[in-house]
């Protein structure tokens, strides 16, 4: 049995024009940042050519003497992501619905949420992280801090665009019966959104185990400061290591987080 596609519908000369337009634009973009950022490419090449037999053999023979020490440092990352990932989700949630316009119906409120998390957003974590460095000290307190806050604004965007998209119906019925604020809250409003709440924070716990292994770097706990002293060392028998750990660690992540996400939604 044959299926037959209906034709193509002809491009106008404006959208043709358009997408000229567009793609020039792109291939001007490209052309001006590489001709300002003044890359020596023979320079390149010519490190490229004069590490190349020092530095990745090197990597690709991991010193397997220090696994243990390796795997209890990402251990220890894993488990900054984990509480930070998990603050950010329970403080994203009052501010998701404070940014959402139909849960305040208030234009004020709502814009202040929206701005309080375009401000958080506004840090990266190795930034946020420096900052708690300084204010409680070298630790993973301060990585699970920089998580936490880091976690928050994304989180809360998505809370408050998760909230916005339910179905008021229920809401209107249950109001129309006489049900109060509690009660609609709980029975019309949270079991909508749980779902995409959970596979939200479940994604951003697996972002957050990326962005914890470099936060060590600058003293925030976790494997980044076995990279510092690697890379400091120029030991890049460890750096294979740690390298192969996190690989090893964030594919797994990666593959339950997807399959729980599947199942959650």
């Amino acid at each position: 049995m044959s299926t037959t596609l209906p034709p193509k519908k002809p491009r106008s000369p404006k959208q043709i024009a358009r997408n000229i337009a567009i793609a020039i634009a792109v291939v001007a973009l490209y052309v001006w940042t590489f001709a300002t950022i003044n890359i020596d490419w023979a320079r390149v090449v010519d490190r490229f050519s004069s590490n190349y037999n020092v530095v990745i053999p090197q990597l690709f023979t991991p010193n397997w003497g220090r696994a243990m020490e390796v795997i209890d440092m990402m251990i220890e990352t894993i488990f900054i992501a984990y509480v930070g990932s998990l603050a950010a989700a329970i403080i994203a949630v009052p501010l998701g619905f404070l940014a959402a316009i139909n849960m305040t119906n208030n234009r004020f409120l709502t814009t202040t949420g929206k701005w309080i998390l375009s401000g958080v957003r506004a840090f990266p974590e190795i930034i946020l992280a420096i900052l708690f460095v300084v204010a409680v000290g070298p630790s993973p307190f301060a990585g699970i801090l920089a998580i936490a806050i880091g976690s928050t604004g994304m989180l809360g965007k998505l809370y408050a665009e998760v909230l916005e998209s339910i179905d008021m119906n229920v809401v209107e019925a249950m109001q129309a019966n006489g049900a109060n604020k509690i009660q609609i809250m709980f029975h019309g409003v949270i079991p909508q959104v749980i779902p995409e709440f959970l596979s939200y924070a479940i994604y951003r716990f697996e972002i957050d185990v990326r962005a914890s292994t470099i936060l060590g770097y600058v003293g925030a706990g976790g494997i980044g400061t076995m990279i510092f002293f690697a890379y400091s060392n120029r030991n890049w028998n460890d750096m294979g290591m740690i390298l192969l750990v996190i690989i090893i660690v964030v594919t797994v992540i990666d593959y339950a987080s997807t399959y729980i996400r599947k199942r959650i939604v």
